[in-house]
């Protein structure tokens, strides 16, 4: 890779930052498609992440995947946001205009359904209710696209009250996290949109033997690439579908958004974050 004094820079900030793959899938697109650009990793504080985006404006930096637990701020910072953004409440996607602007989009629902149609070919989300793990912005991003779908969804938290925010503004309905096995009845699929499982993180015990045989159980974490929460869905005979489908399905209109054309397509870039993940 050479850096030069066109390159167009681009990158992900979140915290933890250092496990993300985000970086391997942009730059082997961008050695592929011989773009003069790079995509790097940003580590702040949670009390930081404001004037990073502040210092940003002006299109020194092309534009920022955002991740956890900062989605729900990037929203709020932008001046503009995509009408995804704005029904998911947060934003995994900053773009940074000349001008100063910032636009803000969501493309996790894109990547959610996209990594769905992949892995568990002929799930249908409007034919059966959707159990979401969490309340934050990964959760907003995964009930936007489910209620676009036609998916009646059931967000289940810790906190009730955050839990019963994000149902009302889909229609859905909130479960605590000790009625998860009540919510996981008769579900079409259930999504894990918490840190719970990544390396370094909690985990969570789920009572996933509620759910019928026909569920479908995905985990938004990748690294590791199987979860506690697929091997237990595995174990119960379960489809799963894994966090790295939709880090890939997400990251293509991401990469377009900061460098002008979409990703080559006859990169395999799965491959090569799979070598990562399997050490």
């Amino acid at each position: 890779m050479r850096i030069s004094g066109a390159t167009r820079v681009a990158g992900v900030v979140g915290r933890p930052i250092a496990h993300s793959l985000s970086p391997v899938l942009h730059n082997a697109w961008l050695a592929a498609a011989a773009i003069d650009g790079v995509y790097v990793p940003f580590s702040v504080t949670p009390e930081g992440f404001g004037d990073l985006v502040r210092a940003l404006r002006g299109g020194s930096v092309a534009g920022l995947n955002v991740t956890l637990p900062f989605k729900e701020e990037a929203l709020a910072l932008a001046d503009t946001a995509s009408p995804r953004a704005r029904a998911a409440q947060a934003a995994n996607v900053l773009v940074f205009g000349e001008d100063g602007g910032v636009h803000a989009d969501n493309t996790d629902g894109m990547g959610l359904l996209a990594a769905f149609a992949e892995q568990a070919a002929g799930f249908d989300p409007a034919a059966a209710p959707v159990a979401i793990l969490g309340a934050g912005g990964g959760a907003r991003g995964a009930a936007a696209a489910f209620a676009e779908a036609g998916a009646k969804v059931r967000i289940v938290n810790r906190t009730l009250a955050k839990a019963e925010a994000l149902a009302a503004s889909f229609g859905g309905r909130a479960y605590p996290l000790d009625r998860a096995a009540e919510a996981f009845e008769g579900v079409g699929a259930v999504v894990n949109a918490t840190s719970a499982g990544l390396a370094g993180e909690g985990r969570l015990d789920l009572p996933l033997s509620a759910t019928p045989a026909t569920a479908v159980v995905m985990d938004m974490v990748y690294k590791p690439l199987k979860t506690p929460i697929l091997a237990a869905a595995e174990a119960l005979g379960r489809r799963t579908v894994d966090g790295l489908a939709m880090l890939i399905g997400q990251a293509a209109p991401s990469f377009e958004a900061f460098y002008g054309r979409p990703p080559p397509a006859d990169v395999d870039v799965r491959a090569l974050a799979l070598q990562i993940l399997e050490g």
